[in-house]
């Protein structure tokens, strides 16, 4: 990089403040990389990215309040400028293609090279993707047959909510919810709603 030239911004949202740490050294020694901000959950960054307009948020997927697949629904929604690379350590069938859908451009396992990191953040600022074939070839095993209604159901029921709690969250009849548990148990091919949400958690379709 030339005198002047301008650092890319980037708002870094990690929930294990070690990790978030040590991902932040490790792009401090870039020359062309700055980590303007960081945050702990997913709604924390989601109001970094809305004030900062960085460049790049580079976000885990599994974080409180508001998962990395959420928060990069969010960015697109909103149609903010700052493009999205995903972190994991989950290759779970599933996520890549909810991600791709969401407009992230990049999605990596975390234990990549730092360089490998580095480069793929400068090649999804200049538009472009970047993603890693290992997870490429997880993300493709399987088509998730739910539904988005079935599987916002499914994740209450998860959760040990009742169909008429669920019913109340969501302003749908009790019958309604039932209905949408009884097909996503019935695609999984699971014997309940628990054991159906474990499955499709497990699966990436959660």
């Amino acid at each position: 990089m030339g005198e002047g030239v301008s650092k890319l911004r980037i708002v870094l949202a990690e929930d294990q403040a070690l990790v978030r740490g040590a991902l932040a050294a490790l792009l401090g020694l870039e020359p062309d990389l700055a980590v303007i901000a960081e945050a702990g959950d997913g709604r924390a960054a989601l109001a970094l990215v809305e004030t900062l307009r960085p460049d790049i948020l580079l976000t885990d997927i599994e974080m409180p309040l508001m998962t990395g697949l959420e928060l990069a629904q969010q960015v697109k929604a909103l149609q903010l400028p700052t493009r999205v690379v995903i972190v994991t350590t989950f290759g779970r069938a599933g996520y890549l293609r909810r991600a791709m859908a969401a407009g992230v451009g990049g999605y990596l396992l975390k234990d990549a090279p730092s360089e490998q990191l580095a480069s793929a953040i400068r090649r999804v600022a200049s538009g472009g993707r970047a993603i890693d074939p290992e997870l490429a070839l997880a993300g493709w095993d399987g088509d998730d047959p739910l539904t988005d209604r079935e599987r916002q159901v499914l994740r209450w029921a998860g959760e040990g909510k009742s169909s008429s709690e669920i019913a109340g969250l969501i302003h749908l009849s009790e019958g309604t919810v039932r209905n949408y548990l009884s097909e996503a148990i019935g695609k999984l091919g699971a014997a309940n709603r628990v054991e159906a949400a474990r499955l499709a958690r497990d699966k990436g379709w959660l």
